[in-house]
């Protein structure tokens, strides 16, 4: 019998093998490149566009670091950020979470090995359960928002037909950081490129080296 196969050939001319993934089969690129890609909503949207991954990552660390109760260090803005990006690796598929139990365990269990091996990449911690809550606030604000601002779906149906209970943003929270147009979904070219800018300065800011103690004169 054959063994069983799946990989991801990226632009960098990487393979990720998707049932063993290694931390150091894509580059960072490939990973902007393939949430810039991978669409919400289904790929759909009340606006010429669908709404990129890549640009809801950004939403999404950018609230966490509005609502948490301290700053995020680096470390955590990175986590924020790369928290959709098993997401990319699996080969631009951005399942609802309603859907997910009815893929399968096999699927779950890819998925947790996806992120494991993210999380080994960047270096990162996985959430407390106190992060988490503060994570999965941020990731449902946004959610809300997208549905009205991006989907088209009406508060009334935010509510009753998603069951989030969120009171969706009318600010977007990258319109003011990045000059553009409130709730617009970015070309892919554009998501790629502002999502890879901040994952090189976060990963920076995460592998520099700590600075040496300074010690008074005795």
């Amino acid at each position: 019998m054959t063994q069983p196969r799946a990989y991801i050939r990226q632009r960098s001319g990487l393979r990720l093998n998707l049932l063993d993934p290694d931390p150091n089969s894509w580059t960072d690129e490939d990973l902007a490149i393939g949430l810039a890609r991978t669409f919400r909503w289904g790929g759909h949207s009340i606006w010429p566009l669908p709404l990129s991954v890549a640009q809801h990552s950004l939403s999404v660390m950018i609230l966490f670091a509005k609502f948490a109760p301290k700053p995020p260090t680096p470390a955590e803005a990175l986590r924020e950020l790369a928290h959709d990006a098993d997401e990319s690796l699996i080969g631009g598929f951005d399942a609802i979470g309603p859907v997910k139990p009815f893929l399968g365990q096999g699927f779950l269990d890819l998925t947790v090995k996806l992120q494991q091996a993210v999380f080994a990449r960047y270096n990162l911690v996985q959430w407390t359960p106190a992060e988490h809550r503060d994570h999965k606030h941020a990731d449902i604000l946004a959610a809300a928002s997208e549905a009205v601002h991006v989907a088209g779906w009406s508060l009334a149906e935010v509510r009753d037909t998603l069951k989030i209970h969120l009171t969706p943003l009318l600010t977007d929270p990258l319109a003011e950081l990045y000059d553009c147009r409130p709730w617009e979904p970015w070309a892919p070219d554009v998501a790629a490129e502002r999502f890879l800018a901040e994952l090189t300065r976060l990963t920076e800011q995460v592998r520099a080296p700590a600075p040496k103690a300074v010690h008074a004169a005795s």
